[in-house]
């Protein structure tokens, strides 16, 4: 049986822009085997989506709460989203 695919945006604020949160995000996405994009927004947050297997995308989820030691998560606003992004997971420019 094929797992579920689940795709969310989620939008990460507390210090997450300057302590390679993007970089490791993608790291993060790739091991798990996730499709989709993490990119730095103009109003200090980082925005993602996460598409493919619902247990990978959650323990993603999860994980971005942590995010790389120099962050401080203060929130994460998560969005369902269509599952319809590109195969694999890229960094976007602004």
């Amino acid at each position: 049986m094929t797992p579920a695919v689940k795709t969310l945006r989620a939008v990460i604020s507390g210090r997450v822009q300057g302590v390679w949160f993007r970089g490791w995000t993608e790291r993060q996405a790739r091991a798990r085997g996730l499709d989709g994009w993490v990119r730095n927004c103009s109003d200090g947050t980082v925005e993602a989506v996460f598409s493919g297997a619902a247990d990978q995308v959650d323990e993603m989820i999860e994980d971005c709460w942590k995010g790389p030691p120099a962050a401080k998560v203060a929130s994460i606003q998560l969005y369902r989203e269509e599952p319809s992004v590109e195969s694999g997971f890229i960094h976007l420019r602004r």
